[in-house]
């Protein structure tokens, strides 16, 4: 079958015929199996990749330093250095597979190759010897885990119908949260053992990701996309705001949130044991405990409200609601002083981010620029999820460290920038035009 100048063809291996041409939207709904490979990939993925930014890189920072204040100097360095590799390969491997000729599709090849390059990279971080490899380590694994995830996340437009949007976004967001949950319980697991704690989740990182690659009815590209030079090049990390205003409106209020939430969780770990007096090991389960509270929250939240969003089409409000509560719980940390109060705060932004994660992604694929560039353009985007992921630990290292000599560090300033920079995310929503 061939549409315009894109022809389909049926991929060499697994799934069957694609039903829609390289950039045609579809109209037909997925099945449970697509729908259930594609949530298992999600969950996968970030168990792998989660892990190291929740609990695992500050567990091997431990091994190399016993100074409070250095040790988060570590794991703020480490983390923003992979996150910088994040921006970079959002954009760039998105763009690389719409460009992509393979006979086994598009998106597949990045996404099974750099499954396997995060794969070995954990590996080098578990035997790192310095703060340096580690660094080293964190940034090509996020290169890797990159050219999977901008290919994999543009599946969304290439596969689904609009009336699938919110509750399919609902459920990798759901999967996405419940895959940190199950990151930071292997966490506490393993936490004695430096290999084990990287590679477990890394395996099954990599088994999730190439099953949902086999499955994939991938279309094939035939006819050569223009010439990629150093102008396509730069193109590839941009979408002109003055043109694409709600496009450039849901970017910042992505950002906005994502650097919020991570300026905590990037500290999460250090936060519970300096504030409730215990140590790492009890900190870990501490923290385990609360992100399972917070996943129940959310999965529930989250799944009522891609369905009552897609039932009436309303994708701004729930947005907006969801971006301000979750500003509300960022602020209840600063005074949180018992487990169990973490708990109930953890319960509080497991609702907000359940609400945001399964309706604002349906807003973002119906604001998109251009069907031809879904995987640059979600690549694009991605970048709110990742630059701010490279800023965050930076950001909240310098808050936490301005406070008096010999104090502990400033969580107090930390968590109110957070809860402001939430708040502004929540209204930035509003003047979006071509959703309701």
């Amino acid at each position: 079958m061939s549409i315009g100048n894109h022809n389909v063809l049926a991929p060499r291996f697994g799934g069957k015929r694609p039903t829609t041409a390289c950039g045609e939207k579809p109209t037909e709904p997925k099945g449970p199996l697509f729908i259930a490979a594609l949530a298992f990939a999600q969950f996968s993925l970030f168990v792998a990749l989660l892990g190291p930014v929740m609990v695992s890189m500050a567990l091997k920072a431990g091994t190399l330093s016993s100074s409070p204040t250095e040790l988060t100097s570590i794991v703020g360095n480490v983390l923003g250095a992979g996150a910088l590799a994040a921006v970079i390969g959002n954009a760039l491997f998105g763009r690389l597979s719409d460009r992509t000729r393979s006979r086994f599709g598009r998106r597949r090849p990045w996404i099974i190759g750099g499954v396997l390059v995060m794969a070995a990279s954990l590996w080098v971080i578990s035997a790192a010897p310095n703060a340096g490899v580690m660094t080293a380590g964190w940034f090509v694994a996020q290169l890797g885990a990159n050219a999977a995830f901008s290919p994999f996340i543009a599946t969304l437009a290439d596969q689904l119908p609009e009336k699938q949007y919110a509750r399919v976004s609902a459920m990798v967001g759901i999967m996405q949260n419940v895959g940190i949950l199950g990151a930071t319980w292997f966490a506490s697991l393993l936490s004695s053992n430096m290999l084990a704690l990287f590679m477990v989740p890394a395996l099954i990182g990599v088994v999730g990701m190439v099953a949902y690659a086999l499955i994939l009815p991938d279309p094939v590209l035939t006819t050569a996309p223009p010439r990629f030079n150093l102008a396509e090049l730069l193109k590839t990390f941009w979408v002109n705001p003055l043109r694409q205003p709600d496009f450039a409106l849901a970017w910042w209020s992505r950002f906005l949130i994502i650097l919020a939430s991570f300026m905590f969780t990037s500290f999460r770990l250090p936060f519970i044991t300096d504030r409730l007096g215990i140590d790492a090991k009890e900190g870990a389960g501490t923290v385990f405990t609360g992100v399972l509270i917070y996943t129940i929250a959310l999965v529930g939240a989250g799944y009522a409200a891609g369905w009552i969003s897609d039932r009436t089409g309303r994708r701004k409000l729930p947005v907006v609601v969801a971006t301000a509560l979750f500003a509300v719980g960022t602020y209840l940390l600063m005074h949180v002083g018992t487990v169990g109060q973490f708990y109930a705060v953890e319960a509080v932004l497991g609702v907000a981010f359940g609400i945001y994660m399964s309706v604002d992604m349906a807003l973002v694929l119906q604001v998109l620029p251009n069907p031809q560039d879904t995987g640059k353009d979600l690549g694009v985007f991605n970048m709110a999820n990742a630059l701010p992921q490279s800023l965050a630990p930076f950001l909240g290292a310098a808050l936490l460290a301005a406070t008096t000599p010999g104090a502990q560090p400033n969580y107090g300033l930390l968590l109110g920038a957070a809860a402001a920079l939430c708040l502004v995310g929540a209204f930035v929503v509003l003047p979006i035009k071509k959703v309701k």
